[in-house]
């Protein structure tokens, strides 16, 4: 019954602080209910205390005034079971009386008692989606291990092709030994691209910790880009961010290009570059929950930056072919999704690194009970994180971590990634073995590199004695010690003594207090040594957050519970530049590094104490296992044995020889952790992983060089040379785009008076494209009439025939079904300039006889499981319940690209979400789309998709997304949000769309359309009514196209 007297206690406690608010006594609904008598009297007190308790929430608000009611419910709600509120509230039952407070009471333990049940039910059902994930998942792993199972079992003997992944034919598969990057390979002339979207990112003074998106993730993102720039055989490194032109910000983030690192004497590196792509409001610095909606923008502008860039290397040193990027890494969610599509686009080896990851945020957000699953999506857009993260995991080459527990632990829980599965699969591809279409990215560590270069030698040489700093002439002497010494000095009594020290942010995870404790209650220990805690910087504890004031005001009372004045130092401020001499000082004291956090992730700091020659002491759970086994520098200890941390204090600390040998070892091994080190290992798990992607690359059709007609055979010097600053000049001369332009109209205006009719509908040489993308079904799935109706009404709103504009058609259709459609409504078919069809999987031209684009088959075919998949999609797609021909293949439609399944009218199915999530866990990486308002399943490649199939022509024919326009109804297929966005122009047309299939796209706990589209874009218009070839003209006027 403890536990009772505690509820009773808090109670009270809630009671004491309603009345106590300046005099004011809220009545309660009992109250009124418990005396019938003063009913009037009540209800006119209940008004004016309403009244005032409206003005006293202002007034909090304004003050921030601590609320103790809400301080001691969360207590009762959180710290006690639903058995203990249930036998107060009886006991408060037995005992009442007439008193307002026993009525009170009464009514407030019932509330409370219901609210606790309520939190319990919301963990019970958390319990329950985490279970039938986890039954989920493994089915996955069996289906998978099943079919691994029969390949394995005489797989000498079962040699037919239908054990063979038509894509592995192509695709070298990875050596058992991998090469290890060396230096002396000048030869090749690389080019890489990192992307890091949010927080403010700049080389020099970087304002890191300014807000929560600017931390750790700038600062290596940069340091990386320097880094490779500066290792042989890396020609440029571009580092992609958002441009950021706000008034809020320093105007240093709203320019275009920033150098972080100068191109090399000798030619062989061009250096580092910020670039800095705008995407979204201009005038707006956004957190990185608000980007979502603009990561398309990006992705299109990310996207001609890089084909620019890619002609002008290749016109520089690789005899006009484009240099392509060697590798597309991502760092957080946000640039992982940008780097998924940008690979996709360019047929280039994605890399991926998480920094910190969603689901593992989800969860603990979760366990906390604090915040409801709504509340944690909208708060922090969560459910959109995680499938960014999920679509890395797709698209991703390889991962790169900083430790195992990152792998095990936090990208075990994803959907996309099983670490047998994947380590079954590493192992077939070095035997050679089919996989059976399953694929899963290769997860390496590789520690983030440091900067050694502002470390001494002889801070390294030192042998740690103090005397000769510190003699007994303190104040002759003081004025040569660095400023932060004497404010750590002022707190102890003998600085001579060795120091232990914690350098931390004063956080609860950090376990600084049970370090103390251990501290206090160790006489042996505390003879031995001082204790340092630097625990960030503060002006007022009672000012700083929760959390942050509760653990320093806890470090206060056991100094003072233990009376360790002049033995421990805490100093309230210090500047990141005085961080290194923290350190030195605690090398010349002879002393320790500990870091005791409850969980470490990484442990940068036990990198840098290693530098200073400090031997550490560390949490045993996280990164620094794999530091200390790289050093062999220290001691690992479970954090929460007090005993063990003392213990493991004084062992160093006691031994000279040990502590020597931990100074030796860590100084010998810090090397590892070396930028140069970081890029030679990066460089070789990125060649190693090339192996297993294609080879092929976009091949961009020059325009200009196009032969337009016989007569223009003997034409010469017609090509341009691409500056790296990506302005066109034409024989070295000025003002070459007017030039260009000329040039261009020249040349046509030559081909049409030869008679040469069909050039005007070569793609290469349009200067926009009008794009139709309207799913136009009925009820049963059938396209209707309004679809070729529609095409040609669009065909007929462009001013001039001269070829300046082409048409290209977006549909789930297949190849037959468009064309009888479009010819029986007497559409020209060559007036198209492409067809892309069956959910983006197919591309035709018809100005070729109908010709397919066999480099976009190649192209999207990485990843594609092929026949592998395509009995297990009716199984996987068809809901609990549903009968057997709910879903059934629709043979006559599928292709090598596409598999089309039928849907019977009113079966269960699974939705997008859900089908998405089961094929993942698999380890099949497919694009997944429902068509024919419900009634058709597509299966296509993962690198197929109507908004893909427009980013590779536009990189095909050099046309720019911004050229764009596409026009699509208010509904459509479950492609149909991402047509919405990016760079291209979007009308949407009401009443042009009866039916959709947006019912089956996403689950209710999914993130939310919001997510996708912006409310504010000003690329999306409305055409009312009527799609007349006048009405769609008198729109794109509003859009500035004439």
């Amino acid at each position: 019954m403890a536990g009772n007297e505690w509820i009773n206690g808090y109670l009270e406690a809630i009671l004491d602080a309603g009345n106590s608010r300046n005099g004011l006594r809220v009545v309660e609904d009992g109250d009124e209910k418990s005396n019938s008598k003063n009913n009037g009297n009540r209800r006119r007190r209940f008004v004016e205390n309403k009244m005032r308790i409206g003005r006293l929430e202002e007034r909090e608000k304004e003050e921030k005034v601590f609320n103790p009611t809400k301080y001691f419910v969360e207590e009762v709600v959180n710290s006690f079971d639903e058995s203990d509120l249930h036998r107060t509230w009886i006991k408060v039952i037995a005992t009442r009386n007439s008193r307002d407070r026993s009525n009170r009471l009464e009514n407030m333990c019932w509330r409370i008692w219901h609210l606790a049940r309520k939190k319990k039910q919301i963990a019970w059902d958390d319990a329950n989606r985490l279970t039938r994930r986890r039954l989920e998942r493994e089915q996955g792993r069996h289906d998978a291990a099943d079919d691994l199972s029969e390949l394995s079992e005489g797989e000498k003997e079962k040699g037919d092709a239908t054990q063979t992944e038509p894509v592995k034919e192509q695709i070298t598969r990875i050596n058992s030994d991998m090469q290890i990057w060396s230096d002396e390979d000048k030869s090749r002339r690389l080019y890489i691209i990192l992307i890091s979207i949010h927080g403010l990112v700049r080389g020099e003074n970087m304002e890191l910790g300014r807000d929560s998106d600017t931390g750790g993730q700038v600062k290596y993102v940069v340091e990386l880009a320097r880094a490779l720039a500066n290792t042989k055989g890396v020609y440029r490194v571009d580092l992609l961010t958002r441009q950021i032109t706000s008034p809020e910000v320093d105007s240093s983030y709203g320019e275009p290009i920033e150098m972080l690192s100068c191109p090399s004497d000798g030619g062989g590196s061009c250096g580092a570059y910020i670039i800095r792509i705008p995407c979204g409001p201009r005038d707006r610095y956004i957190p990185k929950e608000s980007l979502w909606p603009y990561i398309p923008e990006f992705v299109d502008g990310a996207l001609g930056h890089i084909v620019n860039m890619a002609r002008a290397l290749g016109e520089e040193g690789d005899a006009g072919k484009p240099t392509w990027p060697y590798v597309i890494h991502g760092h957080y969610a946000d640039a992982g999704e940008v780097a998924a599509y940008l690979s996709g686009a360019l047929n280039v080896p994605m890399v991926l690194t998480g920094h910190s990851l969603g689901r593992n945020k989800f969860e603990q957000l979760l366990k906390q009970g604090r915040l409801s699953r709504e509340d944690i999506n909208s708060t922090y857009k969560i459910m959109r994180r995680i499938e960014a993260e999920e679509m890395g995991l797709d698209a991703a080459e390889m991962v790169v971590t900083s430790t195992r527990q990152e792998i095990e632990e936090q990208w075990g829980l994803y959907d996309g990634f099983d670490l047998q599965l994947e380590r079954k699969l590493r192992v077939r591809r070095r035997r050679g073995v089919s996989c059976f279409g399953r694929n899963m990215p290769r997860m390496v560590v590789i520690p983030p590199g440091m900067d050694f270069s502002y470390v001494k030698m002889q801070d390294s040489e030192g042998d740690g004695d103090l005397k000769s700093l510190i003699g007994s002439d303190k104040t002759q002497n003081k004025r040569h010690l660095p400023p932060i010494w004497s404010e750590i000095m002022r707190f102890l009594t003998n600085p001579h003594k060795p120091m232990i020290l914690a350098l931390s942010r004063p956080d609860p995870k950090k376990n600084v207090t049970t370090l103390l404790k251990a501290f206090g209650e160790c006489r042996q220990l505390r003879e031995l040594a001082n204790l340092t805690l630097i625990l960030g910087n503060r002006d007022d504890i009672e000012e700083m957050s929760n959390s942050s004031s509760v653990v320093l005001t806890t470090v206060l009372k056991f100094i003072d519970k233990y009376d360790l004045y002049g033995q421990v130092a805490y100093p309230k401020h210090h500047k990141q530049s005085e961080v290194p001499e923290i350190y030195r000082l605690a090398a010349k004291t002879k002393g320790v590094f500990i870091n005791p956090a409850l969980v470490e992730p990484f442990g940068l700091t036990l990198i840098e104490a290693a530098a200073y020659g400090l031997p550490v002491v560390a949490t045993k759970n996280g990164g620094p296992v794999d530091i200390i086994k790289a050093l062999n520098n220290g001691l690992l200890v479970d954090p929460h044995d007090q005993k063990g941390i003392a213990d493991a204090l004084l062992k160093l600390l006691a031994d000279k020889n040990l502590w020597f040998e931990g100074r030796k070892n860590g100084l010998k091994n810090i090397h590892r952790f070396s930028w140069p080190e970081h890029c030679r290992n990066y460089l070789s798990h990125v060649e190693h992983c090339r192996n297993r992607h294609p080879n092929t690359h976009l091949r961009i059709i020059p325009s200009i060089e196009e032969p337009m007609s016989d007569s223009l055979r003997g034409v010469e010097d017609l090509s341009l040379k691409v500056s790296v600053d990506g302005d066109f000049k034409l024989n070295g001369e000025l003002d070459a785009a007017t030039r260009q332009k000329e040039l261009i109209e020249t040349l046509t205006r030559i081909a049409s008076s030869n008679g040469s009719s069909s050039v005007s509908y070569h793609p290469g040489r349009r200067q926009g494209l009008f794009v139709i993308a309207a799913d136009c079904y009925d009820g049963n799935g059938d396209c209707t009439d309004r679809l070729p109706a529609f095409v040609k009404n669009v065909m007929k709103s462009t001013s001039s025939g001269s070829g300046r504009i082409g048409f290209v058609l977006l549909t789930g259709l297949s190849l037959q079904e468009i064309i009888e459609k479009l010819t029986r409504y007497q559409v020209n078919l060559e007036e198209i300039d492409a067809l892309v069809c069956n959910s983006g999987s197919e591309i035709y031209y018809p100005w070729k006889d109908l010709e397919a684009d066999l480099e976009y088959e190649a192209h999207i075919e990485y990843r594609w499981p092929g026949e592998n998949v395509r009995s297990i999609v009716m199984r996987l797609a068809r809901g609990e319940g549903g009968a057997e021909d709910d879903i059934v293949e629709y043979a006559g439609l599928c292709s090598s690209r596409c598999y089309s399944y039928t849907v019977k009218p009113g079966a269960k199915t699974r939705k997008i979400d859900d089908l998405h999530q089961r094929m993942r866990m698999r380890g099949f990486r497919c694009n997944i789309v429902y068509t024919h308002a419900t009634s058709r399943l597509n299966v296509v490649p993962l690198y197929a998709s109507r908004a893909q199939a427009l980013r590779y022509l536009s990189v095909r024919w050099g046309i720019d997304l911004s050229k764009m326009v596409v026009f699509v109804g208010e509904k459509g297929d479950t492609d149909y949000d991402y047509l919405l966005v990016g760079l291209h122009k979007t009308v949407i047309l009401r009443g042009l769309v009866e039916y959709g299939s947006e019912q089956l796209l996403r689950n209710e706990d999914s993130f939310k359309r919001e997510d996708i589209i912006p409310t504010d874009s000003p690329n999306i218009s409305f055409l009312e009514e009527g799609y007349e070839a006048l009405d769609i003209s008198a729109t794109l006027m509003t859009l500035g196209i004439k």
